[in-house]
């Protein structure tokens, strides 16, 4: 039944959904295909893991400080536009939209190549096919309402973690009971300056999702109070983990092995275990991956309708259906996703899971960057109460981002620009059309 009357957005998300909204989305399959493309980097991976970790922790405290002085604001987008204005605003957002479907995407495929080592007989349908119907499963259950995907988050999260407490216990048994298996097949590869910054940008792909819980912050409860506490916690957690599990691969499986390598985990345990043991590992990756996928599609949805809501994507976006859901933002960006996964297709696995990750990374960089310069223009302004940290949290986060900048290279750079670039027409129609008013949310 539709209805014309003005529904602002549900406060459906408490603490543990927003935390698990962080872990959920950082945690997703990239840790799990990181191995395979870190590996021609060598032990460069492990100091660029630890540049990436340390940054992350900066940017998660960029977040945590901005949600508690704009508690009434709808996320990152509102952040900036009071601070920096409506074009950075736009423009950050837009690409940071752009890598959310992007991230979709890259999701999808690498799930695939995982659920090939679980359920081998799968080997026999188109991996597109699988990529398409697992995109869209999680498009459906967003439909059904925030709520619903908060809670399907928060279950795929509790499950995602024990991989990774699989990986660390293997690693310390390898260690007590063949000390000279960390030595036997170190990476080769010399350390160099441009190498770590290259593979610390890989990384970071691995650890997008830090600010899963501002984004949606017009339906999170007591957000001035859980979205800090979300951010920081989650981020915190998903560092050490990282940390002991991407050791393990580099040091146990011979490098040249380990790059080739589709599902590294899997071929980890049955290296160490026995041929089969890995397929367990591999379905417990598939519902990370899917945990992530499902975190994803709610993000990207909510941010099509706050974006649309500010009046720089058309009105019908900004819509909520029965279920209090933004059902055409959901499928446009399911759509864009799947043509993504269909062009994805035409290269191998990793190669396209590094150009893919790449992408998204450097189009995620504009959002981290105005939202740590939003913190200095509000310290420089003096508008709220809020000591000199505003300032420190504010200019590290932005030293960060310049940094990684750097890192990603001049082609992903340029991609990152294009893809700005290509949201100005867009967003110029869409406000001579007469929607540059902010529109109310109704249920159709």
């Amino acid at each position: 039944m539709s209805s014309n009357t003005s529904a602002p957005p549900r406060r459906e998300l408490g603490f543990w959904m927003c935390t698990a909204l962080v872990v959920g989305n950082t945690i997703g399959i990239g840790i799990f295909m990181m191995p395979a493309a870190l590996a021609p980097y060598g032990l460069n991976a492990l100091i660029g893991w630890a540049i990436t970790v340390i940054g992350c922790m900066f940017l998660a405290r960029v977040f945590a400080r901005l949600a508690p002085l704009y508690p009434a604001a709808d996320g990152p987008y509102a952040y900036i536009r009071s601070t920096l204005g409506h074009w950075p605003a736009f423009l950050s957002m837009w690409s940071y939209w752009v890598s959310n479907w992007i991230t979709n995407a890259t999701l999808a495929v690498s799930v695939v190549g995982y659920l090939d080592a679980a359920v081998p007989s799968l080997a026999r349908l188109p991996p597109a096919l699988l990529a398409l119907a697992l995109l869209w499963l999680f498009v459906v259950v967003n439909l059904l309402g925030t709520r619903a995907g908060g809670r399907v988050q928060v279950v795929c999260t509790v499950l995602k973690l024990l991989p990774m407490v699989a990986v660390v216990l293997l690693g310390a048994w390898v260690l007590f009971a063949d000390t000279g298996a960390y030595t036997r097949t170190v990476p080769t590869t010399a350390l160099s300056f441009p190498q770590t910054m290259a593979a610390s940008t890989i990384a970071l792909f691995a650890m997008l999702g830090l600010e899963s819980a501002s984004v949606p912050a017009g339906r999170v409860r007591d957000p001035g109070r859980n979205i800090p506490r979300a951010t920081l916690i989650g981020t915190l957690l998903t560092a050490v983990i990282y940390i002991l599990v991407s050791t393990v691969p580099l040091l146990l499986i011979p490098q040249v092995e380990l790059a080739q390598s589709s599902a590294p985990f899997v071929d980890l345990l049955d290296h160490h275990l026995g041929e089969g043991n890995g397929r367990w590992l591999a379905l417990f990756v598939v519902v990370s991956g899917l945990g992530a996928l499902n975190g994803w599609t709610l993000i990207v949805g909510n941010l099509t309708a706050t974006m649309a809501a500010q009046g720089d994507f058309p009105a019908l976006f900004a819509r909520q259906n029965r279920h209090g859901a933004p059902a055409r933002a959901l499928v446009v960006t399911g759509l864009f996703a799947s043509a993504m996964i269909l062009m994805n297709y035409s290269k191998s696995l990793v190669d396209g899971f590094v150009f893919l990750s790449t992408i998204v990374t450097a189009a995620s960089l504009p959002l981290y960057l105005c939202s740590s310069l939003a913190l200095v223009v509000m310290w420089r302004r003096g508008e709220r109460p809020a000591g000199s940290d505003l300032q420190v949290m504010g200019l590290l986060g932005t030293a960060y981002v310049v940094l990684t900048f750097y890192g990603v290279g001049h082609v992903p750079f340029l991609w990152a620009l294009a893809l700005a670039a290509a949201g100005v027409p867009f967003a110029l129609w869409t406000r001579r059309a007469g929607r540059a008013q902010r529109v109310p949310s109704a249920v159709s």
